[in-house]
């Protein structure tokens, strides 16, 4: 995994509840834990654009549900700064559902993507209808 350029604001918590932008056949999924994240005792972990984090399915097919997997953030709602000065806000926060080493269990994504994400996982990247 490459890293990417400034600091990432994290707008996600241990809990939080994300669509799926993808066609797995999840629909929502929840936080349950953030891949590679050192934090500080009793604070929640949390995860921003880019990041692999670990997700139960809450709603979606049969066959996904409760079920745990990895995913990668793609969109969120908190504001965060690029490199070049630019804020950044997404309408809602997203993931899309991958393997642990970042393959994309779907075939598409729907919506847009940030561009901190498709730099960091190339298969999402190209996986991608709109970068953003």
């Amino acid at each position: 995994m490459r890293g990417v350029s400034g600091k990432q604001t994290r707008g996600l918590v241990v809990g939080s509840k994300l669509k799926c932008a993808d066609n797995t056949g999840a629909k929502i999924v929840r936080t349950v834990a953030v891949k590679g994240y050192h934090g500080v005792h009793r604070r929640y972990p949390q995860a921003g654009i880019g990041d692999l984090i670990v997700v139960s399915v809450i709603k979606g097919t049969p066959e996904l549900k409760r079920e745990l997997t990895h995913a990668v953030i793609v969109r969120q709602r908190r504001p965060f700064r690029r490199p070049d000065g630019t804020m950044v806000v997404f309408e809602d926060n997203a993931v899309v559902l991958t393997h642990e080493n970042g393959e994309t269990k779907g075939s598409e994504i729907k919506g847009p993507i940030a561009r901190e994400a498709a730099e960091r996982w190339p298969r999402v990247g190209s996986t991608a209808s709109m970068i953003v």
